[in-house]
């Protein structure tokens, strides 16, 4: 389908579409000086396919901004400039930044403050993405240090050689390995399709695969593919209570029993996941049924209750206080909207 053909099918009049509480998924790009134009392509242009119910290309359920080291126009190694939309501040606000890499000579020696930017970007739980040679720049700040990381062949021999602490992949189209992501390059687009799933939905996921005209099986692959889930922490006591936290989110079990299983103590069970996750325990625990609840009342029709219950909640006001606090609107008013959302794109 060409743009064209993609505008005049939609006869969808939302002009006074009111705005979500909060979009479902932010992206922070900070690209650098001759950064490589496809990779950044097919991942924006997946998110502009799952930013609205049409095709208007409106940032109103995912947002992405444009940052440059200097916060002046940068040109791409194809030659095409781009001006930043936004200053290089606020990392903090965005569920994933991007560093969008390309030519070596502008990733070997990135300026120590954007280092910083990113350790603190990490420590603060934020996703960070390097697309290209942007890996350059993660095993700068040290951030590659004892993970796998996707790389292109043709830049692995210098890689290895800078970063002997990393083990670096040529054979991934990305790898996520605890929130430090890595795309060597090519589109993107399945790496995109496994963001927008989770934060968007089924439905809107292949909506930008549908449209650019990607590989559903590739698309599948990856999401199969143990490397690309979510937080994969290395430590075992982590992996064996997230484990555990995953098959018991309806349950009343206790943090000592999720500590039994992990075969560890209450106390070294925190310490491990302040260290692993930044986050205690039983906030990593509320989240991952948070993010259960969030699925089953995009992807079914059960009532709030029901899902309050099963996703391990005392009741439906608990249920529903959390669930404001974390995604800054009540159960209804997201499933109201969600549902608004895919039905009209099921119908485009």
């Amino acid at each position: 389908m060409n743009t064209q053909d993609e505008y005049a099918g939609d006869t969808t009049d939302d002009s006074e579409e009111t705005p979500p509480a909060r979009p479902d998924l932010r992206v922070g790009f900070i690209l650098m000086n001759q950064f490589t134009l496809v990779p950044v392509a097919g991942l924006v242009d997946s998110l502009r396919f799952a930013a609205d119910k049409s095709f208007r290309s409106r940032q109103i359920y995912c947002q992405w901004d444009w940052m440059t080291c200097n916060d002046q126009p940068i040109t791409a190694s194809c030659g095409m400039p781009i001006l930043p939309t936004k200053p290089l501040a606020q990392l903090e606000l965005y569920d994933y930044i991007v560093i969008a890499g390309g030519l070596l000579g502008e990733t070997r020696d990135p300026p120590a403050w954007l280092l910083d930017a990113l350790r603190k970007v990490h420590a603060a739980g934020i996703p960070i993405i390097a697309l290209c040679s942007g890996s350059f720049v993660l095993g700068k700040a040290g951030l590659l240090d004892g993970r796998r990381c996707a790389v292109h062949f043709t830049i692995r021999d210098e890689f290895t050689q800078r970063f002997p602490k990393a083990t670096a992949l040529i054979d991934r189209s990305f790898v996520d390995d605890e929130g430090i992501i890595t795309c060597p390059g090519g589109t993107a687009i399945d790496l995109a399709a496994g963001m927008i799933r989770r934060h968007c939905g089924e439905v809107r996921a292949q909506k930008g695969l549908k449209y650019l005209l990607a590989d559903a099986t590739l698309d599948k692959s990856a999401e199969r593919d143990a490397d690309h889930e979510p937080h994969v922490y290395h430590d075992e006591i982590v992996r064996k209570a997230i484990a555990f936290m995953r098959a018991n989110l309806g349950s009343a079990a206790t943090l000592s029993e999720v500590a039994e299983h992990a075969g560890t103590s209450p106390r070294q069970l925190h310490r491990a996941f302040l260290s692993n996750t930044n986050d205690a325990p039983a906030n990593y625990w509320r989240k991952l049924r948070l993010e259960y609840a969030r699925k089953q009342l995009a992807d079914t029709s059960r009532n709030v209750t029901t899902i309050a219950l099963e996703a391990g909640f005392s009741d439906a006001s608990h249920f529903i206080l959390w669930f404001r606090k974390q995604y800054g609107e009540t159960p209804s008013v997201y499933r109201k909207r969600r549902h608004e959302v895919e039905r009209l794109l099921v119908a485009t």
